[in-house]
């Protein structure tokens, strides 16, 4: 039987046209022998202009729910993610080659480690990309890590929760994404880095779309009042669960 690494999408109408060249990029992984991809997609809401744009294929899912934002759609497709590995895609953004293969090997190579991102590049739309400079180490990302930098750079990460792929039972124990209008990957992320290490990939892992009808380019994302409020909890969750006994794997310290 294959094993499977799960692909979850949460998706509103603006930026369902983009769901087939995310799934081009898809369909490009070459993942290693004996396993396989199911992709999940979330509607944030109940509409007629997303399901058009989502791919015909056996291994691809689609549903929809109450809209509520992305964390709550991702977190509601949880509930049908039936293998080992969740692995994070936005609607918007596209897999790099062997992303996929490369975040297996983490995780399958290393059963320590929790989570792996790697490097992101802005996708911009004349097609050109664009890096920037201050990535970390290529390879293990120690615990408490990421809050640290994150912290003490206004509230910048230094590895993107774009590209996170997780083990599918420490992303339930964490309760999945913040319950949050914004951040919530970021607060995944802090969660993750509270309780387990995780891993860093050099290699570009994912094209990250700039575009005007993207949530984070909103007048809402960027309010003063608003970002200092999920700032908050975002770190002050994190923090509680550092000062907790309990670790990934359970018995480290």
């Amino acid at each position: 039987m294959l094993r499977r690494i799960i692909i979850v999408t949460a998706v509103h109408a603006p930026s369902a046209p983009f769901l087939a060249d995310a799934y081009d990029s898809l369909r490009e992984q070459e993942l290693p022998a004996g396993w396989e991809w199911h992709w999940l997609i979330q509607e944030d809401g109940r509409g007629d202009r997303v399901a058009p744009h989502v791919p015909d294929d056996g291994r691809v899912s689609f549903r929809q729910g109450r809209p509520g934002g992305p964390g709550v759609a991702r977190t509601m497709a949880l509930a049908h993610a039936d293998g080992e590995y969740v692995k994070i895609l936005d609607a918007d953004d596209r897999l790099a080659p062997g992303a996929l293969a490369r975040d297996l090997a983490a995780l399958e190579g290393d059963p320590a480690i929790g989570w792996a991102t790697s490097r992101a590049l802005d996708l911009l739309p004349d097609g050109s990309t664009v890096g920037f400079p201050g990535d970390p180490a290529h390879g293990p990302v120690e615990r408490g890590t990421v809050l640290d930098h994150w912290a003490s750079h206004d509230y910048r990460a230094p590895v993107h929760p774009a590209t996170l792929c997780v083990r599918r039972d420490l992303l339930l124990a964490l309760g999945g994404w913040m319950a949050l209008p914004a951040s919530e990957d970021t607060g995944l992320l802090l969660a993750l880095d509270a309780v387990s290490r995780g891993w860093f990939s050099s290699e570009v892992g994912l094209f990250y779309r700039k575009w005007e009808g993207q949530a984070t380019g909103q007048s809402a994302h960027v309010d003063t009042a608003e970002r200092a409020a999920r700032m908050a909890v975002v770190e002050a969750r994190a923090r509680a669960l550092a000062g907790f006994p309990w670790r990934f794997p359970p018995g480290t310290g």
